[in-house]
């Protein structure tokens, strides 16, 4: 009972981050300014992006076969497609609690422990992160000026960069680098006979198999292929939004691109799928471009944002409830 009372607690305090972030960006704008600017959208863009999501998160489920298979586990294609859904919905739910989530459904469904699971999870991000950073460093050096004039122009983000470096953080970065020195010396010493020990030796092991399958892997250019094209659909998601409004239309490809990292950075914050961050993000990015905040960048960023949320929502759920009809009798 006490869980679940904690549970609640966290979701409620994560929405309500959420929401007062996103009144906060829209609580100046008019709603029926932004109903007016909706109205003249073509949503068969928005369409297109929504099938493009699909595509991305299926070549999501794909990749992360091919981490797992070096482990000795062939998950089905659909139960790590369910679970990748099951993913974004809990990471909507309570931030960054969505990789655990997805981790148990396999464990359940096709007994993949999730110790090993939870390795391929961390490549996997470790890779994104790579995508990002490359992806980040083309806007840096094509769009410089505009980065530089977004930053002077919203100093609350460079405070957030600065205190990512902070000595705070490097202190923190220090003791965990220092405890996991700590930790491979006890588990090769003579302690690692005892009991306990031999337990966290199987865990870190297991975890250790899981985070270095990308070398084990026979399929090492479909993994890199997977990784490109997941990265190339997020960025066509919002790039294709630019069609359905008359003020976006004109804008190119760069323009998208520095959209789409911008935005990206504004899912880093603890906020339930963005909500809020990546608005704002988008938003001021988007000013710097020569459209207008009210009604326009302010009616993208809310009919891109909510479009795609709402797609997740209801794959997440029918995911939800989809898991264990297809996989009757099969559940641990």
């Amino acid at each position: 009972m006490k869980k679940k009372f904690l549970f609640a607690i966290r979701i409620i305090i994560f929405f309500t981050i959420g929401l007062l972030l996103f009144w906060l960006v829209y609580k100046d704008q008019p709603l029926d300014e932004i109903v007016a600017a909706l109205k003249e959208a073509d949503y068969f863009w928005i369409g297109v992006s929504l099938f493009l999501s699909l595509l991305s998160h299926i070549s999501r489920a794909m990749r992360w076969n091919l981490l797992i298979e070096p482990l000795g586990y062939r998950p089905r294609l659909f139960n790590s497609f369910f679970a990748v859904m099951t993913m974004y919905i809990s990471n909507m739910a309570i931030p960054r609690s969505g990789e655990i989530a997805r981790c148990s459904v396999l464990k359940r469904y096709e007994k993949v422990p999730v110790s090993q699971s939870f390795g391929t999870v961390v490549t996997e991000r470790i890779f994104d992160m790579i995508m990002l950073g490359f992806l980040l460093l083309v806007v840096l050096f094509t769009q410089m000026k505009t980065v530089l004039v977004f930053v002077h122009n919203n100093p609350e983000v460079k405070n957030n960069v600065q205190a990512i470096f902070s000595m705070q953080n490097l202190i923190v970065f220090v003791v965990m680098l220092t405890f996991f020195i700590i930790l491979l010396f006890l588990l090769r010493s003579k302690l690692a006979e005892n009991k306990i020990f031999k337990k966290i030796k199987e865990l870190f092991m297991s975890f250790a198999s899981g985070l270095l399958t990308v070398w084990k892997m026979k399929k090492k250019w479909q993994f890199i292929f997977h990784s490109i094209f997941i990265w190339v659909m997020y960025f066509l998601m919002i790039y294709v939004v630019f069609q359905s409004f008359e003020f976006t239309k004109h804008l190119g490809i760069m323009t998208g691109l520095t959209v789409f990292v911008m935005s990206s950075l504004g899912m880093v914050a603890p906020s339930p799928g963005g909500i809020g961050t990546w608005h704002f993000m988008a938003i001021e990015t988007l000013i710097l471009y020569g459209v207008q905040k009210y009604p326009d960048a302010n009616a993208f960023a809310f009919a891109a944002h909510g479009a795609m949320t709402l797609f997740i929502l209801i794959l997440g759920l029918i995911s939800i409830v989809l898991l264990p009809i297809v996989n009757r009798g099969k559940s641990s």
